[in-house]
C-alpha cells in the first residue's frame, strides 16, 4: 500500500479538509493513475451529505469523485490495454463481478457485485472504496477508459458520468435524424443533453423554468426554448415529440412532459428526485406512451460515448477550481450557479 494526498468529510455536516488515503500496490491486472482533472457531481453532494442513507448509506471518512481524467504512471504484468504516460479516464465503476448475465450483456451498471468508485465495498483493503478527490487511484484495467487525444482533459472529466448518463438513454433510443427531442432542466446533465441530441441529428428543445437560460440553450445547440411555467407555450407544443430526457433531480410534475409526447412517444428519466412522483395512468395510456429510466452505461458504451465526443469534438462546459474550493463549489452547486459542471484541477493538490 502508499499513502495519496486527498480531500474527505468526516461526517454529513463536516466540511472537506486536506486528508490521505491509502492506496493498494498495483496488481498483475491494474492501472495506477496520476489524476489531473475530476468533476463534481452531484451525487457527490448527495452522498456527502447522505441524502440517499435509505438507499446506499455513506460511510465516512468519504472521498467522492467519478469524473476522473488522468495520466498512467504504472501498470501490472498483465495490463495489455495501456502503458505508462496514457491519458485515461475512470467513471463510476472500478469493478464487477465479471459472470453475471449483466456483465455478459456488457451492462456492469447493473451488476449486483459492482464496485463503485467510491463508498463501496473495497475488496482489495477493506472498508470502502475512496474516489478521485486525490493525487492518484489504482483502478483494473477493464474499467479504465482511453481519452481523445484531441479533446480538453478538464471538460472530458464530466463526460464520465454525466456524459454517459445523457449519452445511453438517446443513443438507445434509436435514430433521431431529424426527430423531436426534448431536454428538460439545462444543468450538468441537461446542458450534455442538448450536445448529445444535436449531435445526432434531432431537433432540439430544452424545457427550463428560467427565461435567462434561452440563450445559452441555443448557444449549446438547441433549436427551441419553451418555458415550462408558460402554460400557452407548453399547450402549444403538446403532443409532438418522439422521445424526452428528463435530467431534473427536484420534485416536478412529470405528467405535464408526459403530455408533449406524441403516439409511441417515450420520456426518460436520469434525475432522481428524492420523493416518489405521482403519474397518471391516463397521460400513459392515451397516445401508448411509456416512461422509464437510465443509469450511467456499461465500459463498452462509456468507451463508445468518449469515441463519438472525439469526433464530434464534444466536452462539457466546465468551470476549473482548486480544491481547496470544494466546500465554496458544493454551497454553489446547491444554488445551480455554475455552467455547468466544475472540474478540479488536481495539481492544486500538490500544494498542500
Amino acid at each position: 500500500m502508499y499513502q495519496a494526498k486527498a480531500y474527505s468529510v468526516a461526517s454529513a455536516t463536516a466540511p472537506f479538509t486536506s486528508d490521505t488515503v491509502q492506496r493498494r500496490e498495483t496488481t498483475q491486472r491494474d492501472v495506477r493513475i496520476e489524476i489531473l482533472f475530476c468533476g463534481v457531481c452531484h451525487s457527490d453532494l448527495h452522498t456527502v451529505r447522505d441524502e440517499w442513507s435509505s438507499i446506499m448509506p455513506t460511510t465516512y471518512p468519504c472521498i467522492p469523485g467519478h469524473e476522473i481524467v488522468g495520466r498512467v504512471t504504472k501498470v501490472g504484468t498483465a495490463v495489455t490495454k495501456f502503458k505508462k504516460d496514457d491519458l485515461v479516464g475512470v467513471g463510476c465503476m472500478v469493478d464487477s463481478d465479471h459472470t453475471c448475465p449483466n456483465c455478459s450483456d456488457g451492462l456492469e451498471q447493473f451488476c449486483p457485485g459492482g464496485t463503485f468508485t467510491y463508498n463501496s465495498p473495497d475488496k482489495h483493503l477493506g472498508g470502502v472504496t475512496y474516489g478521485g478527490y486525490s493525487e492518484s487511484i489504482v483502478v483494473d484495467e477493464r474499467f479504465v477508459l482511453n481519452i481523445p487525444a484531441n479533446l480538453d482533459p478538464a471538460g472530458v472529466a464530466p463526460l464520465l458520468c454525466a456524459g454517459i448518463t445523457t449519452y445511453s438513454p438517446i443513443h438507445r433510443w434509436g435514430d433521431l435524424k431529424g426527430k423531436k427531442v426534448g431536454i428538460v432542466g439545462l444543468g450538468g446533465l441537461g446542458h450534455m443533453g442538448v450536445k448529445f441530441a444535436r449531435a445526432f441529428g434531432a431537433h432540439v428543445v430544452v424545457f427550463t423554468t428560467s427565461p435567462g437560460k434561452k440563450e445559452d440553450a441555443l448557444r449549446l445547440g438547441a433549436h427551441e426554448v419553451i418555458i415550462s411555467s408558460n402554460a400557452e407555450e407548453m399547450r402549444a407544443q403538446a403532443g409532438t415529440f418522439n422521445f424526452i430526457l428528463d435530467t431534473i433531480a427536484a420534485h416536478h410534475d412529470i405528467n405535464a412532459y408526459i403530455n408533449m409526447l406524441g403516439r409511441d412517444g417515450n420520456i426518460t428519466l436520469v434525475g432522481a428526485p428524492e420523493t416518489p412522483l405521482q403519474v397518471s395512468a391516463f397521460a400513459l395510456l392515451f397516445g401508448r406512451k411509456s416512461l422509464s429510466g437510465s443509469l450511467i452505461g456499461g465500459i463498452a458504451e462509456t468507451q463508445e460515448m468518449l469515441d463519438f465526443c472525439g469526433e464530434h469534438n464534444i466536452t462539457s462546459d466546465v468551470e476549473i477550481i482548486p480544491i481547496q474550493k470544494i466546500n465554496e463549489a458544493y454551497e454553489r452547486l446547491l444554488k445551480s450557479e455554475v455552467k455547468y459542471r466544475f472540474s478540479i484541477d488536481m495539481a492544486s493538490l500538490k500544494a498542500e
